[in-house]
């Protein structure tokens, strides 16, 4: 089952500095691309991903590919894309030398089966949730 509980969330973020995001806009009315501006904003480093948009930059970062092309090891991989995709992701993830610690998918986002398979191979989900509601309301981040 993916965590729920506020405090299990406030550790995720509070443990995470990397976020892969799978999906990433270069659009700004896109919420792939506000709300990874938004957690840019509030001091993690995001890594976008996006096939089509590969080797330009989002939000002044590099855009990778594919999760395999990224050149270091991250923490946390933000899903927006359908949940039908979810699951090549999780394999990817899951093949990867240092495995992100945790999966993210945005609201809406639900793939039961890609979860479970993430979390038999160590990976902690997060599912259904936004981190641009998330943040301020749970993260030691965000100034009281």
């Amino acid at each position: 089952m993916p965590i729920e509980t506020d405090s299990e969330i406030r550790d995720v973020l509070s443990s995470v500095k990397t976020v892969a995001v799978v999906g990433a806009s270069n659009k700004p009315e896109r919420p792939a691309y506000y709300v990874t501006e938004f957690v840019q904003k509030h001091g993690y480093r995001i890594i976008p991903v996006n096939p089509g948009q590969a080797g330009t930059k989002i939000l002044g970062e590099t855009v990778y590919a594919s999760l395999s092309d990224i050149p270091e090891p991250v923490d946390m991989v933000d899903v927006f894309r359908a949940p039908e995709h979810v699951g090549a992701i999780v394999d990817e993830m899951l093949a990867l030398k240092d495995k992100p610690k945790v999966l993210w998918t945005q609201i809406g986002v639900v793939n039961r089966e890609a979860e479970a398979k993430a979390e038999q191979g160590g990976i902690t989900v997060v599912s259904d949730r936004c981190p641009k509601i998330e943040i301020p309301r749970l993260s030691p981040k965000t100034p009281a």
